[in-house]
């Protein structure tokens, strides 16, 4: 088969500008990964563009030395897992009842929580709500304080209402009820649904550094995007400082290479449990957009 010289040069630009916005992506990854695991001096001076310089590890063993750093690691990890079996049992109970039009008051509560979507009270009124539950500085505000995500909530529903809603009746004519019907018939049928919805929500909980930051003081509790922060702040406050000596230089050179390393370290768990879910992305996202 021929092709046209136009749309073989509209291949070629296709091709090139895909390249440019995946290298665009890829490449801040792939400096942080090459500067952890460069020589410190190279990093600082420039040097380390593509590939390692001076190749050594000693940013990962400086990592795993700092015990605060594995604290924070932990409670990472505690609030993803924790956080989104919440966040997804909240949106399972939320989103199966109101994508039934037979629900009653089904299309002003939709609407009440899409409002919420594109409306909020602000940083402060919820920071008060916090304080006055005596939410402040407790694992509960995290966890429990961003049960739900409007938008997940809403592809999830929109899932549940494309099911046939025969197989939802022949069941309830053999006598089951509404907790069977959900546990056995609608929740495997839609685990692709799930399965993104609950990245999503991984995501976002390993990500979430800003309430975090708000709501806790004690550094036992603390996130490990939140010390990230803080090791980027640091540095930063270092490079602002023009009366370094040679020693505090050296220190500084080697804090940066610790934190690329950190990050490193920070990006592991996403990497481990995106190619599980993966299979099922496009397909959860898909199906959940038929209807709506």
């Amino acid at each position: 088969m021929k092709i046209s010289k136009s749309r073989l040069a509209f291949s070629i630009f296709n091709y090139v500008l895909l390249g440019l916005i995946a290298f665009i992506c890829v490449y801040p990854i792939w400096y942080v990964i090459i500067a952890s695991m460069s020589d410190p001096q190279a990093v600082n001076t420039g040097y380390v563009w593509f590939w390692p310089k001076g190749f050594t590890l000693n940013a990962y063993a400086k990592v795993i030395q700092k015990t605060g750093i594995w604290v924070a690691y932990a409670n990472s990890i505690f609030y993803m897992v924790v956080g989104t079996i919440v966040n997804l049992f909240v949106t399972i109970c939320g989103a199966y009842p109101l994508s039934k039009k037979s629900l009653f008051g089904s299309k002003f509560l939709n609407i009440a929580i899409t409002f919420t979507m594109w409306f909020s009270v602000g940083t402060i009124p919820v920071y008060l709500a916090f304080r006055d539950y005596g939410l402040l500085n407790t694992r509960s505000a995290i966890i429990f304080g961003f049960a739900c995500s409007t938008y997940n909530f809403i592809l999830l529903r929109t899932y549940f209402s494309g099911l046939p809603e025969a197989l939802e009746e022949a069941a309830r004519i053999d006598g089951a009820s509404d907790i069977y019907i959900l546990r056995k018939i609608v929740l495997p049928l839609s685990l692709p649904a799930i399965a993104t919805i609950g990245l999503f929500y991984a995501v976002s909980r390993w990500n979430g550094y800003l309430w975090a930051m708000i709501l806790i003081s004690d550094d036992a509790k603390l996130p490990l995007q939140v010390v990230l922060k803080k090791l980027v702040v640091d540095m930063s406050g270092h490079a602002e400082n023009m009366s370094l000596g040679v020693e505090d230089m050296a220190k500084k050179i080697s804090e940066e290479t610790v934190m690329y390393a950190t990050i490193v370290v920070s990006i592991i768990p996403m990497l481990i449990l995106y190619p599980y879910i993966q299979k099922y992305f496009v397909k959860g996202i898909t199906l959940g957009a038929v209807k709506g």
